[in-house]
């Protein structure tokens, strides 16, 4: 069995539905399907919710209209029977009816997780009926029986794992399953979210539990490529990572994945493929736990970096010291990317400068305190161990003319990082792609030393 995932642009139409479906029957192999909201649907929930909790009801009833009338415009193009227009658009009819009632009642963070969650809701059954009108044999399995977090908000994976077993044993005979990515309950039974990763959590959390033998993630894109294609021309796709080089690339930038949510599948060892709804016969990027050895994959790269330094000479060797200051970023909850570290000071970057003022104050009671903004960490990602030698030169010598603020080194064996000013972003990534992708204008498939 695999898993496949289609976030919102690639159900964001009914011809794009109508391409999804083709694309998940095209085999005759069995598969769960998890589906994202249709693009644009999830941001007008969000609206819905922001002018309820402003008690602006006649704006929130606006909107709804608005968007159930294309919610039926979408079930008129994408049936051709009367039965499932009808039998659809009398699903729509009620789901939005229901988002109406909560323009009469008091409105809380719980009434607006339960409106979030109709998007996927609408997407899924939308696609059963379709899959079943095109005689496929195809049933629809609802996430919030089978996902559910424990009172740390984490994924509940024994929950997760024997309810979703269960459900397949007990319609075993089913083509096509089709869930919601994204939405699940709480360790208290209510309509809750995964937030990191959304429904690419979903669907590497149904991969393990089920032991898949593939988890598949279609986006708009062809992979995860060896560049940002927006600043760097001749850029390729990534065929093969390692699953922590996908980790710190998604880390790092590359907005395809983020990089807590193929965890679940690296544990179980069932592989990730990214893959393009645009392109289905281009093989994308394969992720597992197989490491290319003497390979540099991949750069990436992270904007909005704040890098904040601290010296103090009296603290010299001071027992404790990182220790106070770790403990001030802890307590505003505030995660720190790199770390660099001397004699009589500490420099660190972070991209939450939600407390950046309470920060500084607290930090100062230990040491002179600098901030330097807009600042851009550059990562290379691949086989990085410390036997490669030289590896590190290959990524140095491509900056040998680009001020470099800080470079972290040794603490992954799949990333070297720089921090540069945002000004030299571009550059120094055409200046990487250079140096480690092409060769006598000749692209190289991965970097060796």
């Amino acid at each position: 069995m695999k898993v496949l995932k289609f976030g919102g642009t690639s159900v964001g139409s009914a011809q794009r539905m109508k391409e999804v479906a083709k694309l998940i029957h095209s085999d005759g192999q069995q598969k769960i399907v998890v589906l994202s909201a249709m693009s644009g649907t999830t941001n007008s929930l969000v609206e819905i919710s922001d002018y309820l909790y402003k008690k602006n009801v006649e704006a929130a009833g606006n909107i709804i209209n608005r968007l159930e009338q294309v919610y039926h415009s979408h079930v008129e193009e994408l049936y051709s029977t009367d039965e499932y227009r009808q039998k659809t658009d009398k699903f729509i009819t009620d789901e939005f009816n229901y988002l109406r009632s909560f323009t009469k009642t008091l409105f809380t963070t719980f009434e607006e997780k339960v409106i979030l969650a109709q998007g996927e809701i609408i997407s899924t059954n939308m696609m059963t009926n379709y899959l079943e009108e095109q005689g496929v044999k195809a049933l629809l399995l609802p996430a919030l029986d089978i996902v559910r977090t424990d009172k740390n908000a984490e994924p509940d994976l024994n929950y997760i794992r024997d309810n979703a077993n269960a459900l397949l044993a007990a319609d075993p005979d089913y083509e096509i399953y089709i869930t919601q990515g994204f939405i699940c309950r709480n360790a208290y039974g209510e309509i809750d979210n995964l937030q990191r990763g959304g429904s690419d959590y979903t669907a590497c959390l149904l991969g393990a539990a089920v032991k898949a033998d593939e988890i598949q993630i279609w986006t708009d894109i062809d992979g995860m490529h060896n560049n940002d294609p927006r600043f760097v021309e001749g850029t390729e796709p990534v065929r093969q990572l390692y699953f922590e080089e996908a980790a710190e690339l998604a880390y790092f930038g590359a907005k395809i994945l983020h990089p807590t949510c193929i965890q679940p599948a690296k544990f179980a060892n069932v592989p990730v493929r990214l893959l393009n709804t645009m392109d289905p016969s281009a093989p994308g990027t394969i992720i597992n736990n197989h490491i290319h050895r003497g390979t540099i994959k991949a750069v990436a790269a992270k904007d909005n970096i704040v890098c904040i330094g601290i010296q103090s000479s009296r603290m010299l060797l001071a027992h404790g010291f990182l220790r106070k200051v770790f403990e001030i970023f802890e307590s505003y909850k505030t995660s720190i990317d790199m770390i660099c570290t001397s004699e009589v000071g500490v420099s660190v970057t972070i991209d939450n400068t939600s407390h950046l003022a309470d920060i500084v104050a607290e930090l100062k009671k230990y040491g002179t305190v600098t901030i330097e903004d807009h600042q851009c960490i550059i990562c290379v990602v691949g086989d990085l161990n410390s036997q490669n030698v030289g590896f590190e030169t290959l990524a140095t010598e491509a900056l040998k003319n680009i001020p470099v603020r800080m470079i972290s080194y040794g603490g992954s064996a799949h990333n070297i990082s720089f921090l540069v000013s945002e000004d030299d972003k571009k550059r120094t990534l055409q200046a990487l792609q250079k140096t480690l992708f092409v060769y006598d204008g000749h692209v190289k498939r991965g970097s060796q030393a």
